[in-house]
């Protein structure tokens, strides 16, 4: 126990750490947000987004662009934190920001240097300049070393960091830069290393992880359970909600089958008390299609963390059906005691059946809209073949299946053989060999022999477990829907399709350098046309491209106040 609370404040302390080292307490307990929602702001959001993969199980992380929408000194803050994180842990981790200031530039040990689509240096952070000093640029004393890489490897600016007073400038093209460095001290030994075999042998036994996951099951399925408890407590509103509505449904319900005209003489009052089953029952079922909506709401970022390999998917779903049995079992209790507790059937395991089923038409639809469907259709489905509504004897041969395979019909065998075998309905109507309640559930199709209770009981338990299990199964291997496809212009189509087949280029009238630059610290796009495209290469491409064209809006005379606190 004490080891097990220690872990807890340790891990409460790093939690707050991430908090704070990146600007996050003061919307620590605010909802992220989502199109119905405005929760956190948009760089609130992306420090968010590091924060999770900080505390993932990933050990090389890949990040681009995090410091948009931040400020200068939380960019600091969270590169620095990075950085002594990686030592520590012996990570690695690779980032683009856009235009680092430079005290975050410093905080690299190696610097990437990309242009159109060639490697123009990677290596310590320390040779950098050292490299262009060699190529006849040099960077001046109050210039920043990523605001010069990115203007150095461009035609249009690097003439004016020409070292070389003796020598007359010519441009120097990126490709030639990137050759240049293949000879440059730093690129030979780049190249020497790669050129030789890496030795297994010397490896570290820690070096690849056997393991998928960072914490053990156990560990996995507490985590998950505390962060179900969690979601719980915050959605408070919607279980209070349904606990006042069943109670407002189960006083009219008390009303409407009161017992001073409810009689057990013919076979006409046995149907009254098999509709009032059948009302308790679509009210148990009705209550479970909460389940759906906020299942829904909660698998993006189930997806998310699926794929980091957070947790597998049978530690998220298995904490609710944990937690969640419980509050079924207090409706069904307090349901129970108001309006039908003299029957003695057992309805919290059909609530949990019922939850367990929207749960899977949640996971199935994956879109609010095609899980309502899916969960309407399956609905009306179980209602339609549960043996109340159409009788065993009048469905149809062809859907014979669709009667045996509903859960509502093995809930409402056994209530109905629970109650109509009874004492109350033992006496033998006149003209009859059989008593009452026998002929009542023969009426309605319904198997009159004792074990169908049992039947029905087991049967309603293996639905529960059946469905949270294809639950698990759908959350495992499926997708969600509409994975966003990348949407480029002509123009950046265009000099894609020129980089890689060597065509002619001519520059915009604007007279822009056309390049993509980016440096393991800063990120530049601009961009070029091209005179002819081959329409081979572009049947070849790949994505999804959208065209467009862009427009320009200007705002005029615009005005706003902002008040200043007392």
């Amino acid at each position: 126990m004490k080891a097990a609370a220690l872990e807890g404040q340790e891990a409460n302390v790093v939690t707050d750490y991430i908090l704070k080292i990146l600007g996050l307490e003061v919307c620590a307990d605010t909802f992220v947000g989502d199109e119905m929602r405005r929760g956190i702001s948009g760089g609130q959001k992306k420090r968010v987004t590091t924060g999770e993969m900080l505390v993932g199980p990933a050990r090389a992380l890949f990040m681009d662009e995090i410091s948009t929408g931040l400020d200068t000194s939380t960019t600091f803050h969270i590169v620095n934190s990075l950085r002594q994180s990686i030592h520590i842990l012996n990570g690695t981790a690779l980032i683009s920001l856009l235009q680092p200031a430079p005290e975050t530039y410093d905080l690299f040990d190696d610097i990437i240097l990309l242009s159109d689509g060639h490697v123009v240096y990677q290596g310590p952070r320390e040779n950098v300049l050292e490299f262009f000093e060699y190529m006849g640029f040099k960077c001046p004393e109050r210039k920043g070393v990523a605001d010069f890489l990115q203007e150095v490897t461009s035609r249009k600016d690097q003439e004016q960091y020409w070292a070389r007073k003796d020598e007359p400038y010519s441009s120097i093209s990126v490709k030639e830069l990137a050759e240049a460095f293949q000879s440059f001290h730093i690129g030979q030994k780049l190249g020497d290393d790669l050129a030789v075999p890496f030795d297994k042998s010397k490896s570290h036994p820690a070096a690849l992880t056997k393991d998928k996951y960072g914490v053990s099951k156990k560990e996995l399925l507490k985590a998950c359970v505390s962060r179900e408890y969690l979601l719980m407590k915050r959605n408070l509103f919607v279980y209070v909600f349904k606990m006042i509505q069943l109670i407002f449904i189960g006083v009219i319900t008390m009303t409407i089958f009161i017992r001073t005209e409810m009689h057990r003489d013919t076979i006409t009052d046995g149907g009254i008390f098999m509709g009032a089953l059948f009302f308790i029952l679509i009210m148990i079922m009705f209550n479970g299609f909460a389940e759906l909506a906020m299942t829904i709401l909660k698998l993006p970022v189930f997806y998310k963390q699926r794929d980091l390999l957070f947790y597998p998917s049978w530690a998220y779903s298995l904490p609710a059906l944990i937690l969640k049995t419980p509050i079924s079992i207090l409706e069904v209790t307090v349901w129970v005691f108001m309006s039908y507790y003299v029957i003695g059937f057992d309805p919290d395991v059909g609530s949990q059946m019922a939850s367990g089923l929207f749960r899977l038409m949640g996971g199935l639809g994956r879109n609010i809209i095609v899980a309502n469907t899916c969960g309407s259709f399956a609905l009306l489905t179980v209602l339609v073949m549960g043996g109340f509504i159409l009788t065993r004897d009048d469905v149809k041969k062809w859907w014979k299946w669709g009667y045996w395979i509903s859960p509502l019909m093995y809930a409402q065998n056994a209530i109905a053989v629970n109650e109509f075998l009874g004492k109350s309905w033992r006496h033998v109507p006149p003209n009859s060999t059989e008593p009452l309640g026998v002929l009542v559930m023969k009426s309605r199709g319904i198997f009159p022999e004792p074990h169908w209770y049992w039947i029905g009981v087991g049967a309603l338990i293996g639905y529960c477990f059946l469905f949270n299990f294809l639950f698990t199964l759908a959350l495992k291997y499926l997708d969600p829907f509409g994975k966003p496809q990348a949407v480029i212009s002509k123009e950046t189509l265009a000099e894609r399709i020129a980089s890689k087949t060597g065509e002619n280029i001519e520059l915009s009238s604007r007279g822009r350098d056309s390049s993509e630059r980016r440096t393991g610290a800063s990120s530049r796009s601009l961009s070029w046309k091209v005179t002819s495209v081959n329409e081979a290469n572009q049947k070849r491409m790949r994505g999804m491209v959208l065209p467009f064209e862009p427009l320009s809006m200007s705002f005029d005379e615009i005005k706003y106040a902002v008040d200043m606190p007392q």
